[in-house]
């Protein structure tokens, strides 16, 4: 427990806060934080995060008519930023004036902080949309149960042992609104409601042009720049967010597209990472075109869940990130804010289901037991199903949603999640590679419903296809990709056997390794990371095939048993290895299903100078 503290405490230390000056009497106030926050997969780059909040300072000249001009704070971060952030507040605003805060995000964290502001500044006053005042009155009063240490359960830490301050007064968005300040500034609230941000509300100031755009547009990286240098610097970590949080909700993403794009935008401005200046319509583009593969799905999951610490929902972002690596469309439904006939439409159409649930008191959560009865009165027992969710103490919600789903014929896609208080980056992956699983079983059962459909026994179009044949002659080295990232609770590891590799460059010596999107190894191939690719020998590659090729449960260790070298980067090294190269990925481009990664060179040995590589020879180029 001490070692926890002493970790914490070290995390701690290493979060500040500095403004931003922007125009006259507007800062952005960032908090940044070189270490990840939490083990949500959203973090997974591991390139710390920043936390942007905007503040209109009080004008002198317009004072209220308590004799304070009042100070509006839009975005407001979570507790992990409290002591810097509210020490730089109070020097900007007087405790005695009037605080307006647009809360565009609600969860725990934020309330937290919330609740400290409202113990200095006694004029405190919330604006919210509909669902995220909902919200606000649920969590004013709730604290998150004590559990192992760490930011989940260290959130409400602030004021514990004070009695909290009352919910202050809230201004409701329905829809629009917007506020005309005496300093000339002009903001419109768009409410902008997600399965996993019902809140959801966005700032745009009209007279600069400045979205404010919280969780849209986001990405996790420690930035002291006000705005990116290009759009090439922040486009892996704008698309990894994307890829973790918004294309389970591809569909609600595109709606709130629609409605910024009528927005006469000069600077966007996310909650997290460095603002987009020059390039904010290109990344408009990238947004509809990374959603677009979600929407030509044919297949879909639904994804059925409530939260109230947002463990659960960490676990529900880690398993949509796994199945939409397959290229299956996740539909993302908030039971506590989605329309009855909207979940009967899901439950209806898609191919799978899975809900997941927090225990409270005991018990499920009202809107989950309500979804659990819709599905088991409407759902197809012939389409698979998963549980999963967190839980403090005793776990009845799960026991309670699986016992159901068995006893009504449903068949189970995976064992049920459970997971005691957060989850760690170990269970996060495991539930990554667990919806990954699910998509390749959905996608393979539609592949084999397509042949019963059209005779069967017969070669597809296209491994018939001339073409197709001439690339299967395109021969590669047989290899063995092996990586190691993090250290402790964080550690993760994975390996693929790999025969699309190429030199690409001489100096700096590099080559490029292409890596399928639902490979599991992926997410550990980001640009900064450091892998080991070991080279097969001709004639001694049967081994290593045999146990990299082998299925493997969801986060299962794959070097279980091995004896393995280690390279100068502790990277994992064959001994059987005819050669092994260690390397650091500089690029990846997207290409259809896969991944290429570019990776530079910094060692490497030969191991057998007298044999020969192995070559992987194929009949198709439609396939491995």
């Amino acid at each position: 427990m001490a070692t926890s503290s002493s970790a914490a405490a070290t995390a701690s230390a290493d979060r500040r806060v500095i403004q931003i000056p922007l125009e006259p009497g507007l800062l952005c106030l960032r908090g940044l934080s070189p270490r990840r926050l939490r083990f949500e997969v959203e973090y997974g780059l591991e390139r710390g995060t920043s936390a942007n909040s905007f503040l209109f300072l009080p004008p002198p000249a317009a004072p209220d008519s308590l004799g304070h001009a009042a100070a509006l704070l839009v975005h407001p971060p979570g507790a992990s930023f409290a002591e810097p952030y509210l020490e730089q507040l109070a020097e900007l605003v007087p405790s005695n004036g009037e605080l307006q805060v647009v809360v565009g995000h609600v969860n725990p964290n934020r309330v937290a902080l919330l609740r400290q502001l409202a113990q200095r500044w006694s004029k405190l006053r919330l604006i919210a949309s509909n669902p995220g005042a909902q919200l606000l009155r649920e969590l004013w009063e709730q604290r998150r149960p004590s559990g192992p240490g760490g930011e989940g359960a260290a959130a409400d830490a602030g004021a514990e042992g004070e009695a909290p301050a009352p919910l202050p007064p809230i201004t409701v968005v329905r829809g629009e609104d917007s506020i005309e300040r005496p300093d000339g500034y002009r903001i419109t609230l768009l409410s902008v409601p997600t399965p996993r941000w019902p809140g959801g509300l966005m700032a745009f100031e009209d007279t600069t042009g400045l979205l404010m755009s919280g969780k849209f547009f986001a990405a996790h990286l420690c930035s002291e720049a006000w705005a990116e240098a290009n759009r090439s610097s922040t486009e892996e970590d704008r698309r990894y967010f994307y890829d973790c949080l918004m294309a389970p909700m591809a569909r609600q993403v595109e709606a709130v597209l629609n409605r910024v794009d009528e927005l006469p935008i000069r600077t966007i401005a996310p909650g997290h990472g460095p603002a987009i200046a020059e390039s904010w319509r290109s990344l408009l583009v990238d947004y509809r075109r990374w959603g677009e593969s979600q929407e030509r799905s044919k297949l879909s999951v639904a994804l059925l869940f409530a939260s109230a610490y947002g463990n659960t929902a960490a676990i529900a972002d880690a398993i949509a990130q796994g199945v939409a690596r397959t290229g299956v469309r996740v539909e993302s439904i908030n039971c506590e804010f989605t329309p009855a006939d909207k979940l009967l439409e899901a439950i209806r159409h898609c191919d799978a289901f899975l809900i997941g649930s927090p225990t409270l008191g005991g018990h499920a959560p009202t809107p989950i037991v309500s979804a659990l009865g819709t599905l088991l009165a409407e759902g197809d027992r012939a389409k698979p199903v998963g549980v999963f969710g967190s839980f403090g103490w005793s776990g009845e919600a799960l026991d309670l949603l699986e016992s159901k789903l068995r006893d009504g014929g449903f068949r189970f896609a995976f064992e049920p999640i459970k997971v005691k208080f957060s989850p760690d980056a170990a269970t996060l992956k495991g539930c990554e590679e667990t919806g990954t699983a699910l998509g390749r079983s959905l996608l393979s059962a539609q592949r084999k419903a397509q042949r019963r459909t059209s005779g069967g026994g017969g070669l597809s179009e296209s491994r018939s296809n001339p073409a197709v044949l001439a690339l299967g002659r395109v021969v590669g080295a047989l290899c063995v990709l092996t990586t190691v990232k993090g250290e402790g609770e964080s550690r993760l590891s994975g390996a693929m056997v790999a025969s699309w590799v190429s030199q690409a460059s001489f100096s700096p010596p590099g080559f490029t390794v292409a890596v399928a999107k639902d490979r599991a190894v992926e997410a550990l191939l980001h640009v900064g990371d450091v892998f080991a690719l070991n080279v097969l020998a001709a004639g001694r590659e049967t081994g290593p095939m045999k146990q990299f090729l082998q299925p493997f449960a969801p986060g299962a260790d794959r070097f279980a048993g091995l004896a393995l070298e280690r390279s100068p980067g502790g990277q994992p090294v064959l001994p059987e290895a005819l050669a092994w190269l260690e390397a650091s990925v500089k690029q990846r481009m997207e290409c259809g299903d896969h991944w290429l990664i570019y990776a530079q060179v910094s060692s490497g040995a030969l191991l057998d100078g007298a044999a020969t590589t192995a070559v992987h020879q194929r009949r198709s180029g439609a396939n491995y």
